[in-house]
């Protein structure tokens, strides 16, 4: 299994937990995908492919060091498309292309904060018997996801998972500025998972050129330290 340096953070920003996650990888020819991503990321392959995943779940918890959740904000679905890539430094971490949630107030602040493209979208969530539905609409845009995954049962890291799985810094730009984040966690929970139904277009809206079924996996979920952002140098 290949290894990687995780940086635990210092100095943390905020707390939340990640429920009922659902990873839905793809695997994208590295031509394809370079031109989608900063320059000064370089892009994080495995078996010779970039990967892109789409990742809807339940976000709670969520609150400063120290401060308890507040009911109202702490709370919200969350869904993300996103890329692995490695910083300048070698260090592998994700870029986002979009991260859509429920909680405009969460929008505002994580954009101003981290500066990530996050936009509001009517989303929800719930469980039917065995099954996870899954459903967002960006507000004022088409941009659609609806999803029913059926999750199985819990399954060992091997070294593709570990790749899509194991990283613990995200990368941003803030005011045009090349900018990176640590995020701490444990190991994800992981479970086999199948796709009942599935139905976005994302990736297309994003210029991301996907073909047939995806990877799927489940998790439970983790719970998360955020640690201040700081600008590439």
């Amino acid at each position: 299994m290949t290894s990687t340096s995780v940086s635990r953070v210092r100095y943390p920003i905020m707390r939340q937990n990640w429920e009922r996650l659902t990873f839905l990888h793809w695997r994208v020819r590295p031509r394809d995908m370079r031109p989608l991503v900063p320059s000064h990321l370089a892009l994080d392959l495995f078996d010779g492919d970039a990967w892109v995943a789409l990742t809807p779940f339940h976000l709670t918890g969520l609150r400063p060091p120290f401060v308890p959740p507040a009911p109202w904000i702490s709370r919200f679905f969350e869904m993300n498309l996103r890329t692995y890539v490695r910083g300048p430094d070698g260090v592998p971490g994700i870029w986002f292309f979009t991260l859509e949630a429920s909680r405009l107030a969460a929008v505002a602040g994580a954009r101003l904060s981290f500066g990530l493209p996050y936009h509001w979208a009517r989303m929800r969530m719930r469980q039917r018997n065995s099954h996870i539905e899954f459903s967002s609409r960006r507000r004022l845009r088409p941009v659609r996801f609806h999803a029913v995954i059926h999750p199985g049962q819990p399954i060992a890291l091997d070294e593709q998972l570990h790749f899509l799985t194991y990283r613990f810094r995200l990368y941003t730009s803030i005011a045009r500025r090349p900018a990176y984040a640590n995020v701490e966690h444990e190991p994800w929970p992981l479970q086999s998972a199948t796709v009942v139904d599935l139905k976005q277009n994302l990736t297309e809206h994003y210029g991301i050129r996907i073909e047939g079924k995806p990877l799927v996996h489940f998790s439970p979920g983790v719970h998360t330290i955020v640690g201040l952002p700081r600008f590439i140098r």
